[in-house]
């Protein structure tokens, strides 16, 4: 895995594959790498995609079950903003695969792609619960180096206005196609400006 000149560098070894299948809620995965004590990565693949094509593949890699970086393969961008582009709709193919400890020390010296501990708890699973589990496993130097400020991947997600479009247009789609096979067409009335009204 490599990044751009313009981002940084990501290297990672195969590892030992542990799970592979797909999933609707990001969070399960999350929970069993924290569970175990995970060190390693999983691969995120988002089976439905909206801006993301083809070989989309996001990667988060784990100290002890902590999330430390998140990367996106297809844009190069890491941290905050991959998480913020694969926090699309699932469901995802996921792998989790454990790696040694010194095998991720080089990736885990990279800080633009490093990621608050519960970051990808809400970013990707819309789970704070999780998020605080997280938090508290975290290592007290994550939490105080200011890796914690969730906020930045949630200003990251704001600023990309064609991604919220994207995401609202295919609520409307899913919305429009639900009132259908339930019968409820003449429920639905479409406003001016594409928006629905009950």
């Amino acid at each position: 895995m490599t990044g751009t000149a313009e981002s940084p560098e990501l290297r990672i070894p195969r590892g030992d594959l542990l799970r592979s299948r797909v999933v609707s809620d990001v969070g399960t995965t999350l929970s069993r790498a924290l569970d175990r004590e995970l060190t390693g990565y999983a691969t995120l693949v988002p089976q439905e995609t909206l801006l993301l094509e083809g070989d989309a593949r996001g990667v988060v890699t784990f100290a002890d079950g902590v999330p430390v970086l998140a990367y996106n393969t297809v844009s190069d961008s890491g941290g905050p903003d991959a998480l913020a582009e694969l926090a699309v709709p699932g469901p995802y193919r996921v792998e989790l695969y454990a790696v040694g400890a010194d095998a991720l020390e080089t990736a885990h010296e990279e800080d633009a792609l490093r990621v608050a501990p519960g970051a990808a708890a809400t970013e990707l699973a819309d789970d704070q619960a999780l998020a605080d589990r997280i938090r508290e496993a975290a290592p007290e130097e994550r939490l105080d180096a200011g890796g914690d400020d969730d906020s930045d991947a949630i200003a990251a997600f704001l600023e990309d206005d064609e991604r919220i479009e994207a995401i609202r247009e295919q609520a409307r789609s899913e919305a429009a196609e639900r009132a259908s096979e339930w019968g409820l067409d003449d429920a639905l009335v479409e406003g001016d400006e594409g928006e629905f009204d009950g």
